[in-house]
């Protein structure tokens, strides 16, 4: 009875000692600075057999990552080739993230699986720590009162990259991608900056793709150009020596509207069919007189008794 009674009380401690683990190990979360190779540590800290770690994001607990020592890593689409398990020991679930992006703001859980002790968990706080752009509260100027550098024309369905050709004066630390369609507020759709340790592009935009270059020359790719994609867009550069802004206008004519491949073509054939009517009319003007040249000259050649007879048949 005394030996049941052992067992029972064994299986009770296996039962609730993950919980009990978890209850030690669960903590504040880290903080983790948004930035380019940013890395999350999650390193077990006592010794066993490891089953499987898996990171999700909170609160959707979204799947992001998961290893498993059999079956190899696995990789939500989002995350994908740009995840990577560092596992500098057996128990370490630790990863480290590339591409990243202002949603890759948020928290962040890890739960490494382990045998016999249980799981052991740990949150990652990503914020970003640096100051955000400041929204403007000044009256928005009206389209007529924008100064552009840059006019662009599209057709729909065409593929365009808007971008902004800054001549840097100064070192450049931030650009803010901004879009005013016709009548509306501006809103940002991207920003890059430069961070400890590398470049951090934030793509807002779900029109097109934002790029940013080591220089941070900003360009925006359109891929099949609708008539929403027309408007201002503005690129507003913070440097050393204060801040720059570039301005685009892009124009996109509804289909069936106006035309500038096909207005430039009825101006070439207007222009043709004008030059060859000029060319009819100095041809048949020089012909006529040519004419009458020979005429002259004919009339002068005949005898006088014959240039009588001309004279009175011209007359009849």
């Amino acid at each position: 009875m005394e030996a049941v009674q052992k067992d029972h009380w064994y299986f009770v401690v296996l039962i609730f000692l993950p919980f009990l683990k978890v209850a030690v190990q669960q903590k504040d979360a880290v903080t983790v600075r948004l930035e380019e190779g940013m890395v999350f540590d999650c390193l077990c800290p006592w010794n066993g057999n490891l089953s499987m770690v898996s990171w999700t994001k909170i609160p959707d607990k979204e799947p992001i990552a998961v290893f498993h020592p059999e079956y190899g890593v696995a990789f939500s689409h989002h995350y994908r080739e740009r995840i990577e398990f560092l596992r500098t020991t057996q128990m370490d679930g630790s990863i480290s993230m590339r591409n990243v992006t202002h949603q890759d703001i948020g928290l962040y859980h890890c739960s490494v699986q382990t045998f016999p002790q249980g799981p052991w968990t740990r949150d990652i706080q990503v914020e970003d720590l640096d100051t955000p752009p400041e929204e403007d509260d000044s009256p928005e100027p009206t389209p007529e009162a924008i100064e552009t550098d840059t006019e662009l024309v599209a057709e729909p369905s065409d593929n365009l990259t808007i971008s902004c050709n800054h001549e840097h004066n100064g070192t450049v630390y931030q650009v803010i991608l901004e879009k005013m369609p016709r009548g509306q507020p501006w809103s940002i759709i991207g920003v890059c900056k430069k961070v400890e340790g590398g470049l951090v592009g934030e793509d807002y935009s779900d029109r097109g793709r934002v790029s940013c270059a080591d220089s941070l020359d900003v360009s925006l790719h359109l891929t099949g150009v609708v008539p929403e994609d027309g408007g201002f867009y503005r690129c507003t550069f913070s440097t050393d020596a204060g801040v720059q802004t570039t301005t685009v206008l892009l124009t996109v004519p509804p289909p069936g509207g106006f035309s500038l491949s096909l207005y430039m073509m009825y101006i070439y054939i207007g222009a043709g069919a004008a030059v060859l009517v000029l060319f009819c009319v100095i041809l048949t003007l020089a012909l006529r007189h040519r004419k009458r040249n020979k005429r002259e000259e004919y009339r002068v050649k005949l005898h006088p008794s014959q240039s009588q007879k001309w004279r009175q048949w011209q007359r009849q």
